[in-house]
């Protein structure tokens, strides 16, 4: 597509203006978040460039991509060599232009949505480019920042200068860490870092080297992509994210060329999560009644919390540059040819979503995976250009003006990344739940205590008082009895003596009549006495008759106590029952909610309805090329779900070699995404394979079907099934009758894959695997040889772990058939690939003291301690300085040869 333009001072290329607001930091305010109804399905169009309106998740939000242009002061070497020159860039800040001059009088202008200067400092360049960008991610947005260029034209410079000499220097990743740390919540937010590389179509964790080949995982349900092979490390403050990128920054690839002393040679991917929790009211509240219909007071209403979590991608893409400037050769030309064909596979897909394509090749490099979301996607993507002002690069500026004109042309659909906090909401719920029971036990126990005591004080002053009333009526008893006793004897001598002296009868008579008296009166002083008595025993019968009473009451107050608790009881059950209809409404929502999302996802105009496999069989036989073909080209995934697996995979079984040869093609682009292999094993497709390449004799269905049993050979639950099929016996054949390259790559990588399962190894050999893998080094093809490296690499780090567990084992299977001599050979091969592999497999070889005699014969100890002060890569240096240091044997020698470590 043309960029507008002014050429020759006559009228414009391009009718259509880009919006000039897409980089203005627009306050937060009404004007800022109206929204208008867009005719196509009610969706929300903003008016501005300000902070997104706050929708749910499933809403969308048309953004452009917006790019701004930055120009590079001239260095030194350009001021010498450009001096007869004038810049072939003229720049126009207040008109958002740039003119590109092509020759003395002829101009063509370019309008961008924003132009700086030479002189545009660091934080004009965040605020313009990067602050709207992250100030969407922080309301729950997705957001991307990317710097396109030619190599030395200060993208790097633009995104990762740390500026810890001087803080005016400071680049993007810095600053928007800093405004992203100020506007979080430490005790309910989070901020995760993941930091990497895409190095020769390899993507390498940058923060831990070790983890150099992560893969690409693709949600089958939204499409998200995710790298969960990375590590992700959790920032607290400004300093801890700089030392990480000073860690990151450190394992980076660069090299010296002729436009840059320190080009880098990768592209390389900050990734910055951010998990928010949204504070008030919700729009889920949730009234539960009581028996009296009113709102319970205890649960008035359910809020559960909302959690926003957004993504901020910033992509320092590596120089796009051409060889003959650049001066790159040998491994660095190899590195400049994969930078080169990312980029391009980039410009494709912007082309493509300029044009509104129905086809985008995103699967054409690992950075279009990697971008996928972020061009055309529901990320809010800055991009900005760097050029430089030498006309030597006229050619390279005029690439990058165009790149960032057309970027200007794609659409992303923006969407809020908000969702409830279920699990949050079910803990608290628990928490009460928790909290009501622990109480009502607490009570409970309070009140049995309280009747246990009531009762035992009861029981207790009852047998006190008749213990007290039975006492005192034998003592009284007692007492009354013996003195009437003593009366009858004192009466009953004083007859005897009267009736002995008649005489004294008279004179006695007297006395007797006064003793009369006197029993008498003591015979009304006992009735007295028994009267009190009798009082005193009636007084303690009515003191029982209360206390009897008292034991009454505290009876029917247990009995009301109990009768509380079973009230409590019941209520108990009555909040269980409603906490169960709480759950189950929130599963209920839940459900809804996925539901509503799919539908969303799905969109509502109707797909186009693709013919089936047949039809798909007779375009291939006919002579004209797919290429040529006037229809639309039917995706695998579509004709996969239409035509279905069982029909695709019986049609491996057909007579006509270009039937099997498409539908072993079909089975294995099918088998290069994980989530269809558990499929195709289950429905036979693993057998099939292995039958087609036991019989099949041509070349391109062995070579495809190998490249399928490759990939499935990269889940542990197929490799036990490819070896109890006898897929190493047929992979061993095919790798001795194969003289074709790629049909060797295949075979040689699946191989490889199996040769990082610890529980096959002994088998895995057995059956000829090794031997199958070190017979194809007679190709002598980089990539076999590279395939080849790779498994004796995983086979000796199977080893090496099995020895660190403690497990008894012998001298390497490696070493016993014949591994080492090549392995020695290739230690230094000019192939990074091959020679990092086999520098692993003698690090992990050397690490077992039974190989150490073997490892000394063979001459490898040389290369390992060459390995341990040469090598480029500093974990592989320092594990082969801690494997040599660690073993006596070779110590022995190291110091009986007088080498220095």
């Amino acid at each position: 597509m043309a960029s507008s333009g002014v050429r020759n001072g006559v009228g414009p290329r391009m009718s259509a203006k880009p919006d000039r607001q897409g980089f203005s930091a627009t306050p937060k305010t009404a004007a800022g978040k109206q929204r208008l109804s867009s005719a196509a399905g009610g969706a929300y169009r903003r008016t501005s460039s300000g902070p997104l309106p706050s929708r749910a998740a499933s809403d969308g939000v048309s953004s452009r991509v917006r790019v701004a242009v930055r120009l590079r002061p001239r260095n030194a070497e350009e001021l010498a060599a450009d001096a007869d020159f004038g810049d072939c860039v003229e720049l126009q800040p207040e008109l958002k232009r740039l003119k590109l001059r092509k020759n003395n009088w002829e101009l063509e202008t370019y309008e961008f949505d924003e132009v700086l200067t030479e002189f545009s400092s660091q934080k004009r360049v965040y605020e313009v480019v990067a602050k709207p960008v992250v100030e969407s991610v922080m309301e729950g947005y997705n957001g991307t920042v990317m710097a396109y260029g030619q190599t030395g034209t200060g993208k790097t410079f633009t995104l990762g200068r740390l500026g810890e000499e001087d803080t005016a220097a400071r680049g993007i990743m810095v600053r928007a860490m800093e405004d992203i740390l100020a506007d979080i919540t430490p005790g309910t937010d989070s901020v995760s870092v993941s930091y990497l590389q895409l190095y020769m179509e390899m993507i390498q964790d940058l923060l831990d080297p070790v983890n150099d080949n992560i893969a690409i995982v693709e949600d089958p349900r939204t499409g998200d992509v995710s790298l969960p092979g990375a590590t992700v490390v959790e920032v607290r403050d400004q300093k801890s994210f700089v030392d990480l990128l000073r860690v990151g920054e450190a394992h980076r690839v660069a090299a010296n060329t002729k436009l840059n002393t320190e080009s880098s040679r990768s592209h390389a991917i900050l990734m910055v999560n951010v998990r928010r929790s949204v504070k008030g009211r919700t729009e889920m509240d949730v009234s539960i009644s009581g028996e009296n219909g009113h709102s319970s007071s205890m649960m008035g209403s359910l809020r559960p919390p909302i959690v926003r979590k957004s993504k901020l991608v910033v992509v320092d893409l590596a120089g796009s540059e051409r060889i003959d400037k650049s001066g790159s050769e040998g491994h660095t030309l190899e590195e400049a040819k994969s930078i080169n064909l990312s980029l391009s596979a980039l410009g494709k897909c912007i082309n493509a979503l300029a044009e509104s394509s129905p086809h985008v090749p995103v699967r054409d490099s690992k950075l279009t995976r990697l971008l996928k979301d972020s061009f055309g996607g529901t990320a809010r993507t800055s991009l900005v250009v760097t050029i430089g002002p030498s006309p030597r690069h006229r050619g390279e500026t005029t690439s990058t003006i165009m790149f960032g004109q057309r970027a200007m042309k794609v659409e992303n659909m923006v969407k809020l990344k908000e969702e409830f906090d279920y699990k949050s909401l079910c803990r608290r719920l628990d928490i009460e739940l928790d909290k009501l029971i622990a109480e009502n036990e607490r009570q409970k126990k309070y009140f049995d205590d309280e009747v246990e005591r009531i009762r035992a004080d009861a029981q207790r002053r009852i047998a006190e008082a008749e213990r007290e009333c039975k006492i005192t009526l034998e003592n009284e008893k007692m007492k009354y009895h013996q003195e009437y006793l003593d009366s009858i004897r004192i009466m009953e001598e004083k007859w005897k003596v009267h009736q002995q002296s008649p005489k004294k009868q008279n004179k006695e008579a007297e006395s007797t009549s006064n003793n009369t008296g006197e029993v008498h009166n003591l015979l009304q002083n006992e009735k007295m006495l028994r009267q009190s008595a009798e009082d005193e025993a009636s007084d303690l019968k009515n003191q029982i008759s209360h206390w009897k009473k008292l034991e009454a009451t505290a009876t029917a107050e247990v009995v009301k106590l109990r009768k509380m608790l079973d009230a409590e009881a019941s209520q108990k059950e009555k909040l269980e029952e409603e906490i169960d209809v709480l759950r189950s409404q929130l599963l209920q929502m839940s459900m809804e909610a996925d539901e509503t999302r799919r539908s969303l996802d799905k969109g509502d105009g109707p797909g186009k309805i693709f013919p089936g496999l047949d039809s798909l069989v007779s375009q291939t036989r006919g002579s004209q090329p797919r290429e040529q073909s006037n229809g639309p080209k039917q995706p695998i995934a579509k004709l996969f779900e239409q035509v279905g697996l069982k029909k695709i995979l019986s049609l491996l079984e057909s007579e006509e070699p270009d039937v099997r040869v498409h539908a072993v093609k079909v089975v294995a682009n099918l088998a290069a995404e994980e989530a269809n292999q558990e499929k195709i094993v289950e429905a036979g497709g693993l057998t099939s394979l292995l039958t087609l390449l036991r019989s099949s004799e041509d070349e391109t269905i062995r070579r495809v079907a190998a490249g399928a049993i490759a990939n499935l050979a990269m889940n542990e639950t197929n490799q036990d099934l490819i070896m109890d099929q006898g897929g190493v016996t047929l992979l061993s054949m095919t790798a001795s009758d194969a003289e074709d390259p790629q049909t060797l790559r295949m075979v040689a990588g699946a191989i490889a894959n199996l040769c990082g399962n610890d529980k096959l190894q002994t088998r895995l050999r057995g059956e000829g695997g090794i031997k199958a893998l070190l017979g194809m080094v007679r190709c002598g093809h980089p990539d076999v040889l590279a395939q080849v490296a790779r498994g004796i690499a995983n086979f000796a780090k199977c080893e090496s772990r099995a020895a660190t567990q403690g497990n008894k084992v012998g001298k390497s299977l490696l070493i016993d058939d014949g591994s080492l001599p090549w392995i020695v050979k290739n230690a230094n091969n000019e192939a990074a690939p091959i020679r990092r592999h086999i520098e692993l497999a003698l690090c992990h070889l050397a690490q077992h003291e039974v190989n150490s005699k073997d490892i000394i014969n063979e001459g490898a100890l040389w290369e390992l301690v060459r390995i341990s002060r040469d090598c480029s890569r500093e974990d592989i240096r320092k594990l082969a300085y801690r494997t040599v240091t660690s073993s006596p044997t070779l110590q022995a020698e190291i110091r009986r040869l007088g080498i220095k470590l």
